[in-house]
Formats: C-alpha cells, structure tokens, sequence
C-alpha cells in the first residue's frame, strides 16, 4: 500500500515534539502540505526545520497558536482558514493525586484536551463536507477506557474525546468526511521520558529498560510488554488519513500494545 497525499493541506495540532511531530513527518513524506503547530514559534520552527532534514521537499508551515483558549484556536484558523486533514493531537497530561487536583487543572486540562478540538473541528468540518472530501482525527488514549487511578483528570478528557469523535463522526455522515479517534498506550514520547527521566538516573537503566518496567508494572495487560514508539503510532495516523481508510469512520483505533483487554 502506497498513501499519497499530494495536494491536501493537513493541519497536526501540537506538533512540536512526540506522536504530534511524529506525524507530521509522516503525512508531509505522504506528500501533504502540513501545518506544524506549537505555543512558541522557536519551537514551530525547530520542529519545522527538523521535518524539512528528515523529509526533503517537504512543504510545510508553521503556526505558533496555544489551542488552550478560543483565541489561540482562532489566531490558527486566521493564519489557515481551511484544510484536507485535521489531526487534533494538542494535549497534556500528568499524574496528580484525584484529592490535591483544583478546579484550574480540571478545566485546564479540559480546555487543551477536549475544547480545542471541538473549536478547531468547528471551524473546519464545514467546507470539507462542501469539497465531499475530508479526515478528522482526534488523539484519545487507552486512558480514555482504563481510567488511571493516578490520571483521573486526564482520564475524562480523553473519554470525553471519545463522544466527540464518535458523534462528530454521526453528523458528518455520507459527506465523504471521516472522523475518527486513535487511541494510543503508553508511548516513548518526550514527555513520559522526562516523567521516566528520575528513575532512569536512579537505577542507571536505559530508557527502553525503564519503559518495560513502567509497562509491566502500570501496564500489566500490555502484550507488547514495551512503551510504543511515536512513529509506531503515527502510522495508524497517518493511514487514518488517507484515501485508503475511506470507510473508517466513528472509529476507536486502538495503537495501544495491547492494554485495552477488550476483543473490540
């Protein structure tokens, strides 16, 4: 199978570091014109330059936007008022005690996690279903099924992102616009190697050793028994997005090694 996106523009929200920038090598390879997406432009422009070296010609554009509030979400539909692609990767997490968590963090988490892709497929879905062609597809989690005792506040957002891709999905029916959640396991991302970085200094483990432990211990149904590479999870992106995938729609796309104890 050979995925060829020459002439559609993609938009990858947080695309600065991880499974975002990931991807946006990967569609920008496929040919796409990708807008890279982050809160500053010296890191829109160092992810811009690093896709550049990786994948020559490619044709890309930076956006500096903090999906966080509706503003940044309209300074980015500004600077881009349409697009073929939407990939609404912008996200946070970490681990907090459910009793120390404020309201501030609940709805700070819920603005990145859940409201910027809701604004952003806002803005965006109606002149895909005009052209009759279009991909939306919203990073969720295995969180989002095995709510994390430590990562309640995440948790919710990413189920959340679960009813808003699945009903999305619904409205847009037979308009040739697909929408679509991938819902990744733990993945070597450079934010879980800095939460990981304390104890790989601790037992003088590589990172990929610290990752197994982490997995086998936090992650026990893994079958995999390893954290997931960026790239291994960009790929179900990445064909997400293509013509190939055009009857995949309303979809929980699982790339999560295996965690989800489910035949479904």
């Amino acid at each position: 199978m050979k995925i060829e996106l020459q002439g559609k523009l993609a938009i990858v929200t947080g695309s600065t570091l991880g499974i975002g920038l990931a991807t946006a090598k990967g569609l920008a390879a496929c040919g796409a014109k990708v807008v890279v997406n982050g809160r500053t432009q010296a890191k829109v422009d160092k992810a811009v330059a690093a896709i550049g070296a990786a994948v020559p010609g490619a044709q890309l554009l930076g956006v500096a936007a903090d999906l966080a509030s509706a503003e940044g979400c309209d300074k980015l539909v500004a600077a881009v008022p349409a697009c073929d692609i939407l990939v609404n990767n912008a996200g946070i997490f970490a681990p907090q005690e459910f009793f120390d968590t404020p309201d501030s963090q609940w709805q700070h988490f819920f603005d990145v996690n859940v409201m910027s892709g809701m604004r952003l497929s806002r803005a965006y879905l109606p002149a895909m279903a005009a052209k009759g062609w279009g991909r939306v597809v919203f990073l969720g989690s295995e969180s989002a099924l095995n709510i994390p005792e430590d990562m309640i506040h995440y948790g919710m957002t990413k189920t959340a992102v679960l009813a808003l891709s699945r009903g999305l999905a619904k409205r847009m029916r037979e308009s040739g616009v697909t929408v679509n959640a991938v819902l990744p396991g733990p993945t070597l991302s450079e934010g879980v190697e800095a939460m990981l970085a304390e104890e790989v200094a601790h037992s003088g483990k590589s990172i990929e050793e610290v990752g197994r432990d982490f997995v086998k211990v936090l992650r026990p149904s893994s079958i995999i028994g390893r954290l997931a590479s960026c790239e291994e999870v960009a790929n179900l992106i990445v064909y997400t997005c293509s013509e190939q995938a055009s009857a995949t729609t309303g979809a929980a796309l699982r790339v999560d090694g295996g965690v989800v104890d489910s035949l479904v």
